[in-house]
């Protein structure tokens, strides 16, 4: 995912998940919030703690869920905030095409998908 397209600062993550319209499917969770930015642009952030697994268990879970917003990016209405929370564990999200299920049907629910590709 291009550096562009993260939400980094803290304050962002820390507003979107206080603040943003939850949306569950699976083993995500996923906080969305309409942000200010011009251009209209999407920006996302994968949070997956200690009870998800080890730190290798973590870091994969948090790679495939990643990849599978790459990969999604391009049919979502833009101009929000995302904050992605894994919560099951490395059997639960065990693929690419578990991951970009359950956020197919969280960003159906938050109604970020675009009418003509959905």
């Amino acid at each position: 995912m291009e550096r562009s397209s993260r939400l980094r600062e803290s304050y962002d993550v820390q507003r979107t998940r206080t603040k943003g319209v939850s949306a569950a499917s699976g083993p995500l969770v996923a906080r969305v919030l309409p942000n200010q930015l011009d251009p209209p642009r999407n920006r996302y952030t994968v949070i997956a703690g200690k009870r998800v697994g080890k730190s290798h268990e973590r870091n994969r879970c948090k790679r495939v869920t990643r990849e599978a917003l790459r990969l999604m990016n391009l049919s979502l209405k833009q101009g929000y905030d995302v904050v992605v929370i894994v919560r099951g564990d490395v059997t639960e999200l065990n693929g690419l095409d578990v991951a970009q299920r359950a956020l197919g049907e969280i960003f159906r629910r938050a109604k970020l998908l675009d009418r003509e590709n959905e």
